[in-house]
C-alpha cells in the first residue's frame, strides 16, 4: 500500500460535522452563517473555523458570513461525496448489520450495494434491503458489479483474506474495521478504523477532568 498524505486530516475529519449542522440550516431555511456560530457548535475558535473551511476553497463575507448552500456544495466536492460510490461489505455480523442499516451514508456519498458472509443462516438472506452472499464469490462479484470501494468487518484473523479477494476483484479502497494492519498493493488505499481508539481519549479525558476536580476540592 502507498504511503498517501492527506493535508490537514485533523480539518478533514472535521468537515463531516460542518456539513451535517450545514444540512440542517438549509433544511430549516438559513442561507447564511456566521464563523461565531460555527465556532460554537464546533467548540472551536474562530480562525481555526475559517481554516478549515479555506481548504474547500471557500471564503467568508466579512461582517456577514458563509453561504450555507455554496459551503454545503464545496465541502461535499471537496470529500468527493457529490459522486456517488458503491461499496461491498464483509461480515454482517453486529458491527456489520449496523453500518448496513445507517441511513445516512448516502448523504455522504456511499451507497453499501451488497454484504457478505460465511454464515450459511445468513446467506441467501438481506439484511437491511441488502442481498447476503457467499463469501466465496466476493471476488468474482466485486469484478462483475465494477466495485471500487469495500468494508471489512469481519475479525482480524480473517481480515488479510478478505483484502486479498477484495484487490483481486478490483477494490481500490478498504475501509478496515478489523484491528490488524492489512499488506495490500501500491494502488490501494486503506483507511483502518480502530474503534477502540475513540473510547481511549474519552477514557482519559474523563480520566483528566476527574483529577482536575478532586485537586480543586
Amino acid at each position: 500500500m502507498a504511503n498517501v498524505k492527506v493535508p490537514k486530516l485533523p480539518t478533514i475529519r472535521r468537515l463531516p460535522t460542518y456539513l451535517y449542522k450545514l444540512s440542517e440550516m438549509r433544511k430549516a431555511g438559513i442561507s447564511i452563517v456566521a464563523t461565531p456560530e460555527l465556532a460554537r457548535y464546533m467548540n472551536l475558535g474562530e480562525i481555526v473555523i475559517r481554516k478549515d473551511l479555506a481548504i474547500t476553497g471557500v471564503t467568508g463575507q466579512p461582517g456577514v458570513g458563509y453561504k450555507v448552500k455554496e459551503l454545503i456544495d464545496a465541502i461535499k466536492s471537496y470529500l468527493n461525496w457529490d459522486n456517488a460510490s458503491e461499496a461491498v461489505l464483509v461480515g454482517a455480523g453486529s458491527l456489520g448489520s449496523a453500518l448496513l442499516g445507517y441511513e445516512g451514508f448516502e448523504e455522504y456519498g456511499l451507497k453499501i450495494i451488497a454484504a457478505f458472509d460465511v454464515n450459511p443462516e445468513k446467506i441467501g438472506t438481506e439484511i437491511h434491503g441488502r442481498s447476503v452472499f457467499d463469501i466465496d464469490r466476493l471476488e468474482e462479484l466485486v469484478g462483475r458489479l465494477q466495485v471500487r470501494m469495500g468494508i471489512i468487518c469481519v475479525p482480524a484473523t480473517y481480515a488479510q483474506d478478505v483484502a486479498d479477494a477484495m484487490v483481486a476483484g478490483g477494490i481500490k479502497g478498504i475501509w478496515n474495521f478489523a484491528n490488524v494492519s492489512l499488506k495490500v498493493p501500491d494502488d490501494v488505499v486503506v483507511q483502518r478504523e480502530v474503534i477502540a481508539g475513540g473510547l481511549a481519549v474519552l477514557s482519559v479525558k474523563m480520566n483528566r477532568k476527574f483529577a482536575d476536580e478532586e485537586q480543586q476540592e
